[in-house]
């Protein structure tokens, strides 16, 4: 094809955008931007009765997120708009009196009841499921007497009754699809809105879209769409229908699986250079090997000889070790940025806002390592922020110290010994509280777990001296003042 490449991303607002459909968006941007073209963002929103508050603004939002530019499209614009399809209804309808001129398609009369009683006949008789064709060759005389009883019809294509519908798929060569095994599909319903079918040929022929790249879940849809083009004398873009995406069980990827909406993993705190990585690679590979690549690397290298026909994986695990590769990647103060919108959603009400950048720069070198995403992020340091940790006294005793006056010497020690100490800092605490450790006759490990909980009020927390040096002196002997008094009121 020596045409310009021109894509397009097609969402319904049906919904909001799972990691299938963007995926989808992702491939047909990084095709566009390889080969210098242009990205279209098309809103399909014909179904009315399936749309859903606020779908449209997610939609806009997640392409925005991952940095999915479009060329033309709502709000933006564009040589061949409108680019929502409800203002486009005048175009398809007239389309649709065309195709009913021309001989390949009619009106259809037929009731809802009379479909439905079809199709339950066509399931006892075991028969595939499909228009039984009553209206196809009604006279003009009927079909005038049947609008008159005040009957909206639908429209109808013809499928040929006879033949192959054959099309090449950039990813799975020829197809081929027998008509015999099509029905008459609606073009246009009753209400005046058309299909999927009809509208997206439509738009795509007047776009000037050169490729549709799309989830195969539509591959058998296209010899309907193939036979479309044909009957209204265009010509067809080439066709690219990338691989399914699936949960670790192999099944299609689905919400039993986790979650799939794209924004709630950027509440969870994934980076969206991560996802975009991530992203490209269900269906795409450079090579063998290579994981971790740049959005100029994926742009450069795209190619659809490199999209796979086999289902990709979606594997969580690989998702969450990514995104920490990038976290630890980002420098400092980019880092400190991008948790702070965490720290504000984790943080009680009761914790001074402006968060205080400089202790957040501090924090990062103790978590920076640990963390893989940045809802992990606020999770390991929410403590550093609050005047006292709370936390259930019993983790005051744990498995090497389950004795209530043990536990209490062993803080009453350390807070004298913290108390005298002139320098503080992650050096002089280690030269205090490792010999205190064998002076009392505690093993280090249990020493510092009860210390970690006292002042973090977590069993799990960064590294105990440089955290202790990070909360500062006053507020380390505040946090042991109160697991003292915890462990004298414990009963």
């Amino acid at each position: 094809m020596n045409k310009p490449v021109r894509v397009r991303y097609a969402p319904s607002p049906t919904g909001f955008p799972h990691v299938g459909n963007i995926r989808t968006a992702l491939f047909n941007w990084l095709f566009a931007r390889h080969n210098n073209g242009k990205f279209i963002l098309r809103i399909e929103d014909t179904d009315v009765s399936r749309k859903v508050e606020g779908a449209l603004d997610s939609i806009l939002t997640s392409l925005k997120w991952l940095g999915l530019d479009f060329d033309e499209g709502p709000g933006i614009g564009g040589p061949y708009g409108p680019y929502f399809q409800s203002q486009r209804l005048d175009i398809y309808r007239s389309t649709a009196e065309k195709l009913i001129a021309g001989g390949y398609a009619y009106y259809c009369f037929c009731s809802p009841e009379r479909l439905d009683s079809m199709r339950q006949e066509q399931a006892k008789l075991k028969q595939p499921p499909g228009y039984d064709r009553r209206c196809r060759n009604l006279g003009k005389e009927e079909i005038s007497k049947l609008k008159a009883e005040g009957i909206t019809p639908v429209v109808r294509f013809k499928i040929p009754l006879e033949g192959q519908t054959v099309f090449n798929d950039i990813i799975r060569g020829d197809v081929v699809f027998e008509n015999s095994t099509q029905d008459d599909f609606v073009l246009l319903k009753s209400d005046g809105f058309p299909t999927y079918h009809l509208a997206n040929i439509v738009d795509d022929h007047l776009m000037e879209v050169s490729h549709v790249l799309r989830a195969d879940e539509w591959l058998s849809s296209t010899p309907r769409h193939v036979l479309l083009y044909q009957a209204m004398g265009y010509e067809a873009p080439l066709f690219a229908h990338l691989p399914i995406i699936l949960g670790p069980d192999r099944s299609k990827l689905s919400k039993r699986h986790g979650t799939t909406s794209l924004m709630e993993f950027k509440k969870q705190g994934y980076l969206s250079e991560a996802m975009v990585n991530f992203l490209a690679l269900l269906g795409w590979s450079l090579d063998e090997k290579t994981e971790i690549m740049s959005r100029k690397d994926l742009v450069d290298n795209f190619s659809l000889e490199r999209v796979g026909k086999t289902g990709a994986i979606f594997n969580l695990e690989k998702l969450t070790w990514m995104n920490g590769t990038y976290i630890r990647a980002l420098r400092e103060n980019e880092l400190v940025s991008r948790a702070i919108p965490f720290l504000e959603e984790t943080l009680p009400a009761e914790v001074k806002r402006p968060l205080s950048r400089e202790l957040i720069k501090l924090i990062v070198p103790l978590v920076r390592e640990r963390v893989r995403t940045l809802k992990e992020f606020a999770d390991m340091s929410d403590f550093f922020f609050m005047e006292i940790p709370e936390y259930s006294t019993s983790l005051l005793l744990g498995k090497g110290i389950k004795n209530k006056e043990t536990a209490l010497m062993a803080v009453q020690r350390a807070h004298g010994g913290i108390e005298q100490l002139a320098k503080f800092d992650a050096t002089s605490l280690e030269g205090l509280l490792r010999p205190l450790s064998e002076q009392i006759g505690i093993k280090t490990g249990d020493f510092f777990g009860l210390l970690r909980i006292a002042v973090t009020g977590r069993m799990v927390a960064p590294p105990l001296f440089q955290t202790m040096a990070v909360m500062g002196k006053d507020k380390c002997l505040k946090c042991l003042d109160s697991a003292i008094k915890k462990l004298i009121t414990l009963k």
